[in-house]
């Protein structure tokens, strides 16, 4: 996400009204060689929270319209009122496979975390990413790695029943804090089995080098949004920015264990079903 609002709904707010909607209906990669011949084919998903004014109206045709377009998976933000039986036939209808939830960190604490496994277990993904953590737990080092400390607690809660949680990244954690950045901070105290979800076009728009920090964790980077990042202009799809997608990638399918690439696009330069084809077409012609 590039901010934490967009439109006329907070992605905070979203979140909430998403883990609650779940609640009601609920009612590990290693480093990889760096040859060619070890390069993994990552296939491509789409985080939802990218038409969610369009699964508002009408899920079950954004979930089809999807998976005409050639992604491989959805990630979810929200559930739209609908059980995970429900979800997972959808899924299964249009030939998609869940390829992550974002789950408010409420979700995974105390009796919470058994319906989300169920839920999640229910729609076939095992990828529980937090998108989102208070401020404060940013603030000093110690904050940090105090959060990590929970986030090992609850994968180590989940990994019996097959999840991994992770957390991802916005721009403030690339800030500059104690001589290092509140991503250091935070993945040096994270086990290897949370997943680092790199969101490259929020980590470049707060001084966060993709490649810096995909190489500095190898094989912790499971799954990443792919989000363009462009200073001249903030409404460019994906390969029409600064980012350097070819090296990216390149570090992504040696060393980075990724799994999935997931599209992010939060901007208005096409209408948003539009805009997802043309940012799936663009890595196509990337030869993703």
């Amino acid at each position: 996400m590039a901010s934490e609002k967009t439109g006329c709904i907070s992605r905070r707010d979203f979140l909430k009204v998403g883990a609650a909607g779940a609640a009601l209906c609920a009612a590990g990669c290693g480093l990889l060689g760096t040859g060619d011949a070890a390069k993994q084919k990552v296939p491509i998903g789409l985080q939802l929270y990218s038409v969610r004014t369009e699964c508002e109206k009408d899920l079950p045709r954004v979930i089809s319209e999807v998976g005409k377009m050639g992604y491989a998976g959805v990630e979810f933000a929200g559930y739209y009122n609908r059980s995970a039986k429900d979800l997972r036939a959808l899924l299964d209808g249009a030939g998609l496979k869940c390829c992550g939830t974002h789950t408010g960190i409420d979700t995974l604490l105390g009796d919470n975390l058994k319906a989300t496994i169920e839920f999640n277990q229910t729609l076939g993904n095992k990828y529980l990413i937090v998108p989102w953590l208070p401020d404060e737990k940013f603030k000093t080092a110690e904050s940090c790695r105090e959060a990590a400390k929970l986030l090992n607690e609850i994968s180590e809660k989940a990994k019996p029943h097959g999840m991994r949680v992770g957390y991802h990244n916005h721009s403030h954690e690339f800030k500059p804090l104690e001589g290092q950045t509140p991503w250091d901070f935070f993945f040096s105290a994270a086990n290897p089995d949370v997943i680092m979800q790199f969101d490259t076009g929020n980590a470049l728009g707060g001084g966060g080098e993709a490649l810096t920090f995909l190489k500095r964790y190898p094989g912790r980077a499971t799954t990443v949004h792919v989000k363009e990042f462009s200073k001249a202009n903030p409404k460019a799809l994906i390969g029409e920015g600064d980012i350097e997608w070819a090296k990216v990638f390149e570090v992504c399918e040696t060393v980075g264990g990724t799994e999935w690439y997931i599209v992010e696009y939060e901007s208005d330069a096409y209408p948003p079903l539009e805009s997802v084809k043309r940012c799936l077409d663009n890595l196509r012609k990337m030869g993703k």
